[in-house]
């Protein structure tokens, strides 16, 4: 258990450090929606904040909303590490225990965004990813007069997203064709999550295999009647 507890550390380690300083490399360097190309014009680097979940999804404009959310990532992160140390317990596949990591890491690394960001950077309530209609935090955006922003504070902050496909389905493709192949702007966090989850549903079988049932053949059972009959 030890030695398996060493290698998912690691892992979980090392994503958090490559989570937080792309992070804090982006906000300290990028402008806001400053993008810079990775692989050709198809993988870039953009820089953006969400307020709410993984891959800019929104849950709401109110402080609890944001507070429900902080505090449900909290209790998750809890259930993970409890469910994590009683499945190395039971020696289960040490691939499994990574799985459960990596979602572990993901859910970490934008919580600690949420926790500290709003301290450890100047906040700028005038910025657009701080705009939040309906919560009732008013500031003097000058220019563009008095805006509605989001709340700040522990738990309050938001999380920062960079990686983003430039690419289109073709527009032979019924439905789908000319719409962007993946829209939502993600980070490693998100990218860590996601493939911890497919790990876990495309081998489920391998870590959760099901008892196979002893059958009684009749040539199993025709000598323990004989012998039944002999004592008889």
């Amino acid at each position: 258990m030890k030695k398996k507890l060493f290698v998912v550390a690691i892992i979980v380690l090392l994503i958090l450090i490559f989570d937080q300083v792309l992070k804090v490399y982006i906000k300290s360097t990028f402008e806001p929606g400053e993008s810079l190309p990775l692989f050709g014009d198809w993988f870039i680097l953009q820089y953006i904040e969400n307020q709410g979940m993984a891959f800019g999804t929104t849950f709401g404009s109110q402080m609890w909303h944001k507070l429900a959310l902080s505090i449900f990532r909290v209790i998750a992160i809890s259930a993970l590490v409890y469910y994590w140390i009683l499945q190395a317990k039971k020696g289960v596949r040490l691939e499994f225990l990574i799985a459960i990591g990596l979602v572990f890491a993901g859910a970490t690394g934008n919580l600690i965004d949420s926790m500290f960001y709003d301290f450890a950077f100047p906040y700028d309530p005038c910025m657009v990813f701080n705009h939040l209609e309906g919560s009732g935090v008013v500031s003097d955006c000058g220019f563009f007069g008095e805006t509605e922003t989001r709340h700040t504070g522990f738990l309050m902050g938001n999380v920062v997203d960079m990686f983003k496909f430039e690419a289109s389905w073709p527009e032979w493709i019924p439905w789908l064709g000319g719409s962007e192949v993946f829209p939502a702007i993600w980070n490693v966090a998100d990218a860590s999550i996601t493939s911890g989850v497919l790990l876990i549903f495309i081998r489920q079988r391998k870590y959760f295999p099901k008892k196979k049932e002893v059958e009684t053949t009749p040539e199993e059972v025709a000598p323990a009647e004989e012998s039944t009959e002999e004592s008889l």
